[in-house]
């Protein structure tokens, strides 16, 4: 028999999508807010894998993803989401969003993302948020499932994913006591 444990903690990822550099900033800011200090932040990468979101938010989308140095209890995370889709709908205009934010986390063996779609692999959280493992880490890289999103798949974000794991690695080599619960 199993007896059970509290988790280790894990470190929150945002992906954020955008087309204007000036709301993602402004963005930034108010997760740095919300979440503590930001300890990585990402290149500036082209979204050219699907056009699902240029209907609302228009052409030219860019993609950064951002970390956070406190580490999470991974039991209430989620809520993150619940914020980031707040902080959506507060720079949304006339209805359509002009950013697209993605909370998530890292820990040394996946990467998980949070959703408020149901799907086959996906599995209820509370507060009408949804979890799926995204990506694997086997053989000293992250590793896409069948239904990882397609730029999940690419090496710019297996190197980005890598690049944070490598933070949060270090980090829990060296724990403290302050984290987001």
């Amino acid at each position: 028999m199993g007896i059970p444990r509290r988790p280790d903690k894990v470190k929150l990822i945002i992906g954020l999508l955008f087309s204007d550099i000036d709301v993602y900033n402004k963005a930034k800011k108010d997760l740095a807010k919300r979440f503590g200090r930001i300890d990585f932040e990402s290149n500036l990468v082209d979204f050219t894998h699907t056009s699902y979101y240029e209907g609302e938010m228009g052409p030219g989308l860019k993609r950064k993803f951002l970390s956070f140095s406190r580490l999470a209890d991974p039991g209430n995370i989620h809520a993150a989401k619940v914020k980031t889709n707040a902080l959506e709908k507060r720079y949304s205009k006339g209805g359509r969003r002009t950013i697209n934010i993605d909370p998530g986390y890292l820990n040394l063996s996946k990467v998980v993302l949070f959703s408020t779609k149901d799907y086959t692999h996906r599995i209820y959280l509370g507060k009408g948020i949804f979890s799926e493992v995204t990506l694997f880490y086997k053989s000293d890289t992250f590793n896409p499932w069948p239904w990882t999103y397609p730029d999940y798949k690419t090496s710019e974000y297996m190197d980005i994913f890598g690049s944070i794991r490598g933070i949060y690695k270090d980090r829990i080599s060296k724990p403290s006591k302050r984290c987001i619960c």
